[in-house]
């Protein structure tokens, strides 16, 4: 075992990669099938998600139904992230896997053919949106569970910033494609794409060779889907992160699924054309170096001190973004923007992750998802009929006072230490 891994760790010219890196987690090879595959589900993904945003707002010019929209697609993560975490921590994760992405293929092909004429019944479309995301909720913690298996723990920090940096990678290219196919061929094309993209994460998940999954059959019942909540309350870095980021999704990320409102209002662009893509695929490129960032030129850097600093740099950027008019600056302003915010989130991920024991893990991070996933849609909710009310800049400029005071709570070296 020990030379395999010696063996994994080294590329081009027998050069060793610096443990914790990028590249040395990539030079595992079940991790680097599982990145790929899932990387090219999740550009579909994003496609979609992008589409669906700028498809419920022409249909309706409704900030109300935009969050609704987005609540069928995330909700589902807050309320079943907790049972699909027990079933991470209980059950083949390559099979329930395969099984979801299979699930998310076929109605991602239901939606399309729902969207396909010009009146669908916008009912339909949220009870498609919602089994969709039910299959992605029950896969979650599955693969966060999974991942960080395939690299040994000296490795586990780039493989985390790896996997948020594809989650943001595919911001980039699912809008960019997004922004294209949509006034060209129809949401119902795009959707149909995304559809045979979960094929790509299959064939990964076939293909890599998954360790078993450390089981824990001490409890039984109402008590083993609280186990996560006990765990969480009883470690003070736990219960910080999760509150730090259940905090950050309520009140200050609602402006990502209200993207859509944010162009027309603000930015007066027409939400099915290139320039509403490109401000997503903005958004989503800096999304991406920021989290890329925590395992290369950052690797070696406090990640408490990161979390804090961060949040203050995207307090000042979301305020900026808010008060934004010209489309020019908002593309520079928002791509600062998500770096900002994903240098900050995978900073959190890295810390929780190097911080957990692997037979609790599935249970824990079922509670990141929904501290991350899950509540967005939910302040998405809350936000929508606030926005149609008042103003989106108001919104958001509330959310960047949170994310001010963020930057003081979010000390993570006083409980860590």
């Amino acid at each position: 075992m020990e030379a395999e891994e010696a063996t994994d760790a080294l590329v081009d010219g027998d050069v060793a990669f610096s443990r914790g890196t990028a590249r040395a987690a990539l030079a595992h090879r079940d991790f680097r099938i599982v990145w790929t595959g899932t990387l090219g589900s999740n550009v579909g993904t994003w496609m979609q998600n992008v589409v669906l945003a700028a498809f419920g707002y022409r249909l309706t010019h409704s900030a109300s139904y935009v969050s609704l929209l987005q609540f069928a697609q995330l909700g589902p993560l807050l309320f079943l992230a907790t049972p699909a975490g027990v079933l991470a921590d209980k059950v083949d994760r390559r099979k329930l896997l395969v099984a979801m992405q299979l699930q998310q293929l076929v109605f991602s092909f239901v939606l399309a053919w729902l969207a396909r004429g010009g009146h669908p019944d916008k009912t339909l479309l949220v009870g498609c949106v919602l089994v969709i995301g039910i299959g992605n909720a029950l896969s979650g913690p599955a693969l966060s569970a999974a991942l960080p298996q395939l690299v040994p723990r000296p490795d586990l920090a780039g493989a985390v910033s790896l996997q948020s940096f594809q989650t943001n990678a595919s911001r980039v290219i699912g809008p960019a494609i997004g922004g294209v196919l949509f006034p060209l061929f129809g949401a119902a094309a795009v959707f149909s794409v995304n559809a045979v993209t979960y094929l790509f994460a299959v064939v990964a998940i076939l293909a890599a060779r998954f360790p078993p999954t450390p089981r824990s059959h001490d409890l039984r019942g109402w008590r083993q889907l609280a186990s996560g909540f006990a765990i969480a309350w009883r470690d003070r870095l736990i219960r910080r992160i999760l509150v730090t980021m259940a905090t950050m999704s309520f009140f200050v990320l609602p402006f990502i699924g209200l993207m859509p409102v944010i162009a027309a209002d603000n930015l007066s662009m027409e939400v099915r054309s290139l320039s509403y893509g490109l401000l997503y695929a903005a958004f989503g490129t800096g999304a991406a170096l920021g989290a890329m960032s925590i395992g290369t030129f950052l690797a070696g850097h406090s990640k408490p001190r990161i979390v804090r600093v961060g949040f203050a740099v995207f307090a000042a950027l979301l305020a900026a973004f808010a008060l934004s008019r010209a489309a020019a600056l908002a593309y520079m302003v928002v791509a600062a923007l998500g770096f900002a915010y994903f240098a900050t989130v995978t900073s959190m991920s890295t810390v929780l992750q190097q911080h957990l024991d692997d037979r609790v893990r599935g249970r824990v991070m079922a509670l990141w998802i929904m501290a991350f996933g899950g509540t967005v849609p939910l302040g998405t909710l809350a936000a929508g009929p606030l926005v149609d009310r008042t103003s989106i800049t108001a919104v958001m400029l509330g959310g960047a006072a949170v994310a001010l005071a963020l930057a003081w709570y979010a000390d993570l070296a006083d409980v860590s230490s």
